[in-house]
């Protein structure tokens, strides 16, 4: 494991955001496309390798948790602006989902 200092952690910005619209991508079983609203600061899509683990319709209404100020990234020709918090699990990527509710664009800390 690779330690970094705090002050590049503090740089990371995670929010909660909650899923509007999740669907595949076409040509990927992996891949879902994510609509999530971050509140007051608005809507943004998140391309997330997890499409093997979650059905779309499951995640609508979910808050997860997120990397918000992630430089934005092509997939599949599809912009991803955002990264989803998941583990790794043996079966595949588990989503971190808040254990109460929380406004979505909350700051994780």
């Amino acid at each position: 494991m690779e330690l970094i200092k705090f002050e590049d952690f503090q740089k990371i910005e995670l929010k909660i955001a909650k899923v509007l619209e999740a669907s595949q991508v076409e040509g990927s079983d992996k891949l879902l496309k994510l609509k999530v609203s971050l509140g007051e600061a608005g809507e943004r899509q998140i391309i997330a390798g997890i499409g093997k683990s979650y059905e779309p319709d499951f995640l609508i209404g979910k808050e997860v948790a997120i990397v918000a100020n992630l430089e934005p990234r092509m997939l599949m020709g599809l912009e991803s602006q955002g990264m989803i918090l998941a583990a790794k699990g043996e079966a595949g990527p588990i989503v971190l989902f808040p254990e109460k509710e929380v406004s979505p664009g909350a700051t994780i800390s």
